[in-house]
């Protein structure tokens, strides 16, 4: 039997569970004065933080919500949300960010479905969480949980009031029922859960992604890693927090004794003033976010930027006109590409020194790809979707993205069907297409569900909207498959214009982008259908393909031709 060189013990001085909230307690110690949070008026140093943290927990814990409970919070970015990343599992509960986009009934079922023992609501939204938790009333065996809600001297204060008068206890109250002291634990085994997400459930209903500690200790050092973020970086809060914990930035925010800036609602002039007046040097957004910086009127942009400032970009594939035009602005961007599953981005496009003397356009299509592992991660591949085996390094084969190790989820909550699915082989099985280059970096080509399948041909939907994009009246735009009398099915876009496009005249325009695509694709992945309106979105920025899938249905299929 193989042995080590020794066979000394772990103890308590050599070994402790690895857990993202000695982040707080580090921060707290090392720069207490320095801006932790800024929302608006208010302004929080790293040791207000932590003894507000501290409150919060203690807050919980007297009221028995603790290890095994679950804590609901459904909130846009503002202080209190940043703080139940931390306070929540300092209580030994697990911190459930709610999407503050859903509606009642989805709400309802994830508060059932997660037995929230209490539930923490921005004002602005108290309704939503008083309609969903009547829903969950209405079925029975139903135990009313702690209802808190977070006040905001910026939204209409009949909000509050009518929250206070129907149960609710007002946020900072609260607070104030906890110690600043708190001796808060950490957790003694690394694995117990620190938080819990749904998926999107567009299809069924929601899967709840459990996190561990552990992953999230290690990814919150990962992304930042893996972006050169340095001690005391300016962080914009664009990216909800409620989406994946805001890609593990929440911790990392504390590791680094960095500044959030909080924004309730992003707009492109907020982005742009938070660049100029609070010294933001990163920000993180989905692509349909850098499009409208891209394209944002004149009188609402501040160019040139007052510095150089860092962009990660995830949760779809960026158009690579798209990246070209960030970096011309003067952005950096950082290309990344993962899964709730996997505790956000796990991937990175690693820019390579050699690529900077490449012409501009190889240099963004060498960008849009989705590269290779987080330094967190610890298996990264694409392979055949019946046999397991690794595609080969071509760029060519199209196979399915798999992760493994500590950055995937511990699994989906109550949900054992679904968990055996998502880890067979030994993998966890992202349901994405994609190749593999003959430099490693990978590249989603396509979800599974997404790839249109045109007499017999693959056609990646993801090749279709990039050179859609390249068209100068295209503002935004998705493409599905819509079924085909001739072919089975057809590329089908949906495309959003630009301001100012003449629109008296919507058949020409479908035209002329067919006619623009026939010049730059294969032939059987021009678009046989062009649909004009805006496209449905999810509260972080993804297309609903679903939704446009559903009305490429309603369409009935294209008819064959008859020449």
């Amino acid at each position: 039997m193989d042995r080590d060189i020794d066979d000394l013990p772990k103890n308590e001085a050599n070994h402790a569970a690895l857990t993202p909230l000695w982040f707080l307690e580090r921060a707290a110690l090392v720069h207490p004065q320095r801006k932790s949070i800024v929302h608006g008026s208010e302004h929080y140093t790293w040791l207000q933080t932590y003894r507000r943290c501290r409150r919060l927990a203690s807050a919980l814990a007297s009221r028995s919500i603790g290890l095994g409970k679950t804590v609901a919070v459904i909130a846009p970015n503002i202080p209190a949300m940043y703080e139940a990343h931390f306070g929540v599992p300092m209580a030994g509960a697990v911190v459930n960010c709610v999407n503050i986009r859903l509606n009642a009934s989805t709400i309802s079922f994830l508060l059932g479905h997660s037995s929230a023992a209490a539930v923490m609501v921005d004002q602005e939204f108290f309704t939503l969480a008083e309609d969903a938790l009547k829903m969950l009333e209405s079925k029975g065996n139903f135990k009313p949980p702690l209802l808190i809600v977070i006040g905001d001297k910026n939204c209409d204060p009949k909000s509050l009031n009518y929250a206070l008068a129907n149960g609710a206890i007002e946020y900072d109250k609260f607070l104030e029922t906890g110690d600043p002291e708190f001796p808060w634990r950490p957790p003694k085994d690394e694995w117990q859960s620190i938080a819990l997400g749904y998926t999107s459930g567009t299809t069924s209903s929601p899967k709840g992604v459990v996190l561990h500690h552990r992953g999230a200790y290690l990814m919150a050092l990962s992304v930042a890693l893996v972006w050169g973020m340095t001690e005391g970086a300016v962080y914009l809060w664009t990216l909800p927090m409620f989406h994946c914990n805001g890609w593990c930035y929440t911790w990392s925010l504390a590791a680094l004794c960095g500044t959030s800036i909080c924004l309730r609602q992003v707009t492109t002039k907020a982005v742009y003033s938070a660049i100029s007046k609070q010294g933001v040097t990163h920000f993180c957004a989905a692509p349909v976010v850098l499009n409208n910086i891209v394209n944002a009127p004149k009188d609402q942009t501040i160019l040139p930027l007052p510095r150089l400032v860092n962009v990660m970009t995830a949760g779809a594939a960026p158009p690579p006109s798209i990246l070209t035009a960030m970096s011309q602005l003067g952005f950096r961007v950082t290309h990344t590409y993962g899964l709730s599953e996997t505790y956000g981005p796990s991937t990175v496009c690693t820019w390579k020194p050699e690529w900077d003397s490449l012409p501009v356009e190889t240099q963004a299509q060498l960008h849009a790809r989705q590269g290779v592992r987080y330094i967190g991660l610890e298996g990264l591949d694409v392979v055949d979707t019946k046999t397991m085996a690794p595609v080969p390094a071509d760029g060519k084969t199209i196979g399915e993205i798999v992760f493994r190790g500590n950055v995937v989820m511990k699994g989906y909550l109550k949900n054992p069907k679904a968990n055996a699915e998502a880890f067979a082989g030994g993998w966890y099985h992202s349901g994405d297409l994609g190749v593999k280059h003959p430099d490693n970096y990978i590249q989603v080509k396509d979800r599974a569900k997404d790839i249109i399948i045109s007499g017999g041909e693959n056609i990646s939907s993801v090749e279709v909207e990039n050179v859609l994009y390249q068209h100068p009246i295209v503002l935004e735009t998705s493409v599905v498959a819509r079924a085909d009398e001739q072919w089975g099915e057809s590329p089908c876009a949906f495309v959003t214009l630009k301001p100012g496009t003449d629109t008296s005249n919507y058949k020409r325009l479908s035209e002329d982008i067919i006619k623009f695509c026939k010049a730059k694709m294969p032939a059987y992945w021009v678009p046989k259908s062009v649909v004009f309106g805006d496209l449905p979105k999810t509260a972080t920025g993804k297309v609903q393909k679903h939704l446009l899938r559903a009305k490429a249905k309603e369409m009935g299929p294209v008819k064959k031709s008859r020449l």
